[in-house]
């Protein structure tokens, strides 16, 4: 079942923020998925950042820019 926060979906913005809590930037796709899966995130969250390019993100707004693009994709 989806990780829910107060009551959104596992795909929502807020739930990638939250599940990317503690993470060091610039920082990689790939460490975003590390610091995703230490955080428990659900397959749901996993799935949306697997779906963000592969570059380096210089900050959570960069990585909801991009999470943006995704969504609208």
């Amino acid at each position: 079942m989806a990780e829910n926060i107060g009551g959104i979906s596992g795909e929502s913005a807020a739930n990638v923020t939250h599940n990317l809590r503690g993470i060091d930037f610039p920082c990689s796709k790939s460490q975003l998925l590390d610091q995703a899966r230490k955080n428990g995130a659900s397959q749901d969250v996993i799935k949306v950042i697997n779906g963000l390019e592969d570059r380096k993100y210089q900050s959570m707004a960069d990585v909801m820019q991009s999470y943006g693009k995704e969504k609208a994709a």
